[in-house]
């Protein structure tokens, strides 16, 4: 897989993530991603809003996300905000970072999925 489809597939996971959960929308953060696969690790340095997207390391990262690299290319072509949850629960997704900072998007993705079943549960 090439750089430009790697970085369109990082952007489509990250607006994915951003719809489903639109209060991350305006979190200013520089993210590291780092994708394991066969021998191999690529670094992306992922800046948002915007997303912008860099092959390099992110010096500046606040989070440092660590990921296989199968399991990402699942994640952001079909993956929902679930998914990437039970990734981390798992320990198949690793997050690395300031304490508050993971709590932050921990606690707004918590609060996003249970608005998002009491939804679902008065449209019944």
């Amino acid at each position: 897989m090439s750089t430009a489809d790697t970085k369109a597939l990082i952007e489509q996971a990250v607006t994915g993530i951003q719809k489903e959960v639109p209060a991350l929308e305006r979190l200013k953060l520089v993210v590291e991603l780092e994708l394991r696969g066969r021998g191999d690790i690529q670094l992306f340095r992922v800046e948002v809003p915007g997303p912008k997207i860099t092959k390099d390391i992110a010096s500046d990262a606040k989070v440092r996300l660590s990921v296989p690299r199968s399991h990402f290319n699942e994640l952001a072509t079909e993956g929902k905000i679930r998914h990437w949850r039970e990734g981390f629960e798992s320990g198949v997704v690793k997050a690395t970072g300031p304490a508050e900072i993971l709590k932050l998007i921990a606690n707004v993705v918590e609060k996003q999925e249970s608005r998002s079943a009491s939804r679902k549960l008065r449209a019944r």
